[in-house]
């Protein structure tokens, strides 16, 4: 896996980003979602080096990056901080423009990168999500039954914190099989690498918070964005499953493209074949389609 990219821990102002890094051509930076690691990118990275410096990064609490003190707002751990990360990481590298991929909870630091950071965000591709508060404003049973993390991972410590550390394996087992991807296409060395991660009580902690940021001082820092009138003005490419929710749960109002196109302006993308882990189970045509995207003449 990620033949030929190097391994590097940069520290930044209150934590440490692992990342890989590999390739050449312009800057493209990677973000993984929940249970993944920067290791949900291993085939994808490989797809797009001939053409882009590919930055695979974990996100802080995640995978081996660092897991800095939480606060009573959660603000540690608010998309923003994690997207500030980013960009301390990028200038570290020496890209102070670059291009951005999220998938799941990456998708949300994606975002939240392209509204603070407009300047050093040429283009973001957004996997299977759709903005947080989003989310939260047309939340019903079907969110809370089929991506159970929103409001598990969310409650007070230290009850999820001791759910997940309980049953690392099973948390992931859950996921993969629940939003629809074949547990096959998950190697044990790939799964073990994620249950590992869960298995930390320190990261286990970092990533509740992040849940718990997800459920509030997110949901304030979109809503602000509205009432402001505050917008993504580069290119937004918005994939996803059309085999999840997606796919179906708003459809009256025109689908994930009508509610990207009230945050972007200019928005484009469409469903994809595969489960939510579609970048993993189907990732040489994902590769494909951010390839097409990101490359400007």
């Amino acid at each position: 896996m990620f033949a030929g990219f190097r391994a590097t821990s940069l520290h930044l102002d209150d934590t440490t980003i692992f990342a890989r890094v590999g390739g050449t051509g312009p800057p493209l930076l990677l973000l993984h979602g929940f249970p993944e690691t920067h290791l949900m990118w291993r085939d994808i990275a490989a797809a797009l080096a001939p053409r882009f410096t590919v930055v695979a990064a974990d996100l802080r609490g995640y995978g081996q990056s660092g897991c800095p003190v939480s606060s009573a707002e959660h603000s540690p751990y608010a998309k923003r901080a994690m997207a500030a990360d980013m960009v301390q990481v990028m200038q570290q590298l020496g890209f102070g423009q670059f291009m951005v991929s999220g998938h799941d909870r990456g998708g949300r630091v994606a975002y939240r990168l392209a509204l603070d950071h407009p300047d050093e965000i040429s283009r973001v591709a957004i996997l299977d999500v759709i903005p947080t508060a989003a989310a939260w404003d047309r939340a019903d049973a079907r969110l809370a039954l089929g991506f159970w993390p929103w409001s598990l991972l969310a409650q007070p410590e230290p009850l999820p914190e001791r759910l997940i550390g309980a049953a690392p394996d099973a948390i992931v087992d859950n996921a993969i099989v629940q939003w629809g991807s074949p547990a096959e296409m998950f190697s044990a060395t790939i799964r073990e690498a994620y249950v590992k991660a869960l298995r930390d009580p320190v990261h286990i902690h970092a990533i509740c918070e992040e849940y718990r940021a997800a459920a509030t001082i997110d949901r304030e820092h979109d809503a602000l964005d509205q009432i402001n009138g505050r917008r993504i003005k580069c290119p937004l490419l918005a994939l996803w499953s059309s085999q999840g929710g997606l796919e179906t749960w708003y459809a009256e109002e025109g689908g994930p493209l009508a509610i990207w196109r009230k945050w972007a302006d200019r928005v484009e993308g469409g469903p994809v074949p595969g489960g939510h882990f579609f970048p993993e189970e189907h990732p040489h045509q994902t590769a494909a389609a951010l390839s097409k995207f990101f490359e400007v003449e």
